[in-house]
């Protein structure tokens, strides 16, 4: 399977924009051959708090039914950060559509960031479940940013779950750029799991974005990476024989201790 992934620019509270945005680059990524490409964090919205409380929308309007046109139109499967409006509450979300346009998951992110200035928990309400859906026989686990500092969830989506390529919508800071390289090397290296993840570049309420989205192998070795400040589209390849040799060669889900985490 052929992965690409899209690092954008969002203009805040312009959904309409932003849509076309990720249309050209949808276009784009099936062009090259991809047969599925991911997109940051609330890519429809912009990574702002105000301009998300007034721009959110439910799934049945908004961006995820052109989300599902593009899919449908381009033969492409895409993954892609949403605001997501349930009666009262706005979730942060990401949406999994498959190349005929139909949703295969969904998924609400669990960990809010609750650090000032960027307070979500002010704004979204957090998921309650972890999410994996099954596309052209790879097993896709779900997660959004923050979550990348809980290898909890990383770990119970590959082992428990069983999925195997982990994929990381966000929109996370320059300040910690370093960081966020480090984690996700550590994710793909030890749940022996290719990790796609797509950032933002930009900036939204003096909160500027480091781009350099990243596929990975499950040996940690770094496929392809993005530049930290320009949108850009990567891509390669997922092989179910690496996957098979590196889980073959040292099989550390089979030497977990569960027991002792009860």
């Amino acid at each position: 399977m052929k992965i690409a992934v899209a690092q954008i620019t969002c203009a805040p509270g312009e959904p309409k924009t932003n849509l076309r945005q990720i249309r050209d680059f949808s276009t784009s990524a099936r062009a090259r051959g991809a047969d599925l490409v991911v997109f940051p964090e609330m890519c429809d919205t912009s990574y702002s708090m105000p301009v998300i409380r007034k721009n959110a929308t439910s799934w049945n309007e908004g961006a995820v039914p052109e989300l599902r046109k593009f899919a449908q139109n381009l033969s492409i499967a895409i993954i892609c950060g949403v605001s997501e409006r349930e009666g009262d509450r706005i979730y942060n979300s990401q949406v999994f559509i498959n190349s005929r346009g139909e949703i295969i998951a969904r998924y609400r992110k669990c960990h809010l960031f609750a650090v000032p200035p960027v307070e979500e928990e002010k704004c979204f309400a957090p998921g309650d479940a972890i999410t994996v859906a099954e596309l052209d026989g790879w097993r896709f686990g779900l997660t959004i940013c923050y979550d990348l500092r809980f290898p909890e969830i990383y770990r119970a989506l590959a082992a428990d779950k069983g999925a195997n390529v982990l994929v990381v919508s966000s929109a996370w800071p320059f300040v910690r750029a370093k960081h966020m390289r480090a984690l996700l090397i550590a994710r793909a290296i030890e749940n022996q799991s290719y990790v796609i993840a797509s950032n933002r570049v930009g900036t939204d309420d003096e909160v500027t974005f480091c781009g350099s989205s990243v596929i990975i192998d499950p040996n940690g070795a770094v496929l392809d990476s993005a530049s930290a400040d320009r949108d850009e589209l990567i891509q390669s390849e997922l092989s179910a024989e690496v996957i098979k040799k590196t889980r073959d060669r040292m099989p550390v889900f089979a030497h977990r201790r569960p027991d002792l985490f009860k």
